[in-house]
């Protein structure tokens, strides 16, 4: 329909209130504004929803929350699944509140009960929430480390996973089959709650949550031993870490950990940032500022619904603070985590297996092979971490020790099905107390790594291309690469080239193409020589095209060398195509 008619119907319709009205009118004139508004509906992606706030088709408001519930509770009264609920956290956020009680209440009227946080929880808790509670599904209502004018809708499903196949695409198409608004049920509070439809819920699973995190420590000896001697700064980044990540510190033992002031409590504009993202540097000007006053050991920061940890730690010969990448805290994480339980068990388990999504580091492959355990490679996105791990349970064969994907999340435990930064930070901080034992730093546990398994180098560069013309462009950029795929990247060869939609791997050294065994998706990965690589796929939240890059150095000098060297290169052969 056209942009134009639709804008017209939404202040025409009795339906929608005189509010979202008034903000329609306010645009009359600007066509650009109403065209971006209304000339397509608010995607219901594999996650769910992600969008400006504001009031349109194409806007996160009220409506289109009812609307993609709606889908959502036909798709689960179709599997005759209502009985067991839905459980629907929030951040920090503008209408986070609001969007969370929306989606309650449509859920209530189609006869499923709602457990809703009594207020703002982390993502990785809302995870945790539909496994405890033995729920069909989960709501969260988060843009995670968007800008302020963001909200977001993410579906879980019932093992505590982002929904994967067949889930996803059974969810979006009755999604895409709720045309009309006012056809959204819907009732009140008061209704919902004296039908027993609608419960809050809070300590009851906050407890037995932060139990299940220490139940993680490997060595409170070592947190005991320097509980009073380790240094931490955290700022939540005026998000939902605050209370848990304390929590679980202080009950730990650890004794000295310093909040950020200006971004300790919530606050959807998230004032001191640009954006609230732990893996940009302005994020850390605040903490860094802390620490040098404190002397800390490290610093940490979450995203506003805690599933992204950004860090900084101390290197105590020169006094700097060097930033870890998330591929870097992952490593460090997950070499720590299976390095002692193998000290402290003895041995791992034979199908034990380490995950990472396949833009992740090399280095998890190297730390895999270190310890004798499987590498799994899993396409991008923690859901699919989360399904490997269902499948380990489900089949018998697996044993899941850690996952992690370079966009600053990982996963120690089976307990939730999501990347949990509050488990992050804890382990973070029980190893920085274990390697203060040895006298050593997580920036000399860091450099130890590098030394065994190699100096390897990863980051991503982006191209962001907006707009109805911006998404036109993508496609255009992944089809010419799809069609022409490259001989060589950056002035290295391409010794493979993986297509995750066609399910190819071409391998340019011996001629074969063979199945890349992984679920289809719209991304392209090049093996090159020198251990280098390069993967390109269209961000699934933002209007960008990213190239993730890896190197492999003989130095940390050579590895950083080689990584800019070849980012650049990639930059330039993406510009020449648009």
């Amino acid at each position: 329909m056209d942009y134009k008619v639709m804008y017209q119907q939404w202040l025409d319709n009795p339906y929608f209130d005189e509010e979202t009205k008034a903000e329609l009118k306010a645009i009359e004139g600007n066509e650009k504004e109403i065209e971006d508004r209304f000339y397509m509906d608010l995607e219901f992606g594999t996650a769910g929803l992600r969008g400006v706030i504001g009031a349109g088709t194409n806007r996160m408001n009220v409506y289109t929350v009812r609307k993609a519930t709606q889908g959502l509770a036909n798709y689960i009264l179709s599997l005759k699944a209502e009985g067991k609920g839905v459980a629907i956290a929030y951040d920090s956020r503008h209408m986070s509140p609001e969007f969370a009680d929306e989606a309650a209440l449509c859920l209530a009227a189609n006869g499923i009960k709602a457990y809703v946080f009594e207020s703002l929880r982390p993502t990785p808790e809302l995870s945790y929430a539909v496994r405890k509670l033995g729920c069909t599904a989960g709501i969260n209502i988060t843009a995670s480390h968007n800008p302020p004018e963001y909200n977001g809708y993410k579906v879980y499903w019932e093992d505590g996973a982002q929904i994967t196949p067949p889930h996803d695409s059974g969810i979006m198409d009755e999604v895409k089959k709720v045309t009309d608004y006012a056809a959204c049920k819907t009732m009140t509070l008061e209704e919902a709650k004296a039908a027993g439809l609608y419960q809050t819920i809070g300590a009851d699973i906050d407890d037995p949550y932060i139990e299940e995190l220490k139940g993680l420590v490997l060595h409170q000896d070592s947190i005991d031993a320097v509980k009073d001697k380790l240094t931490i700064v955290y700022s939540p980044l005026h998000g939902t870490g605050n209370i848990p990540v304390r929590r679980v510190l202080k009950e730990l033992g650890f004794q000295n950990v310093h909040v950020v002031p200006e971004q300790e409590l919530p606050n959807g504009d998230f004032p001191t940032v640009s954006y609230p993202n732990p893996e940009a540097a302005e994020a850390f000007e605040l903490g860094l500022a802390l620490a040098k006053k404190v002397n800390a050991d490290l610093v940490l920061a979450t995203d506003p619904d805690a599933d992204r940890l950004g860090v900084y730690v101390k290197d105590s010969k020169t006094g700097e603070y060097h930033t870890l990448t998330g591929n870097m805290s992952g490593c460090l994480i997950g070499d720590y985590v299976i390095g002692q339980r193998k000290a402290i068990q003895g041995s791992l388990p034979q199908d034990g297996a380490f995950i990472r999504s396949i833009v992740s580091t090399n280095m998890a492959d190297a730390i895999a092979k270190y310890y004798g355990i499987q590498l799994v490679e899993v396409l991008t996105g923690f859901k699919f971490i989360g399904q490997k791990m269902l499948e380990f349970e489900k089949t018998g064969n697996g044993a899941y020790l850690f996952g992690m994907e370079e966009s600053y999340g990982c996963l120690t435990g089976t307990y939730a099905r999501d990347k949990d930064a509050v488990v992050a930070s804890m382990t973070l901080c029980e190893a920085a107390a274990y390697y203060m034992t040895k006298n050593m730093t997580l920036w000399d546990a860091m450099l130890e790594m590098y030394e065994r398994y190699g100096y390897y180098k990863d980051h991503v560069e982006s191209i962001t291309l907006k707009g109805i013309e911006g998404l036109a462009k993508i496609q255009e950029i992944m089809n010419t690469l799809r069609e022409n795929a490259p001989k060589e990247v950056g002035g290295l060869k391409v010794l493979a080239a993986r297509d995750y939609k066609t399910d190819t791997i071409q391998d340019f050294v011996t001629g074969e193409t063979r199945p890349t065994g992984l679920p289809k998706s719209n991304v392209l990965y090049y093996e090159l020589e020198d251990d280098a690589w390069v993967c390109v796929r269209p961000s699934g939240t933002e209007p960008k095209v990213k190239f993730y890059i890896g190197v492999k150095g003989s130095s940390m000098a050579d590895a950083d060398e080689k990584s800019a060297s070849l980012g650049k290169k990639v930059l330039d052969m993406i510009q020449e195509m648009i």
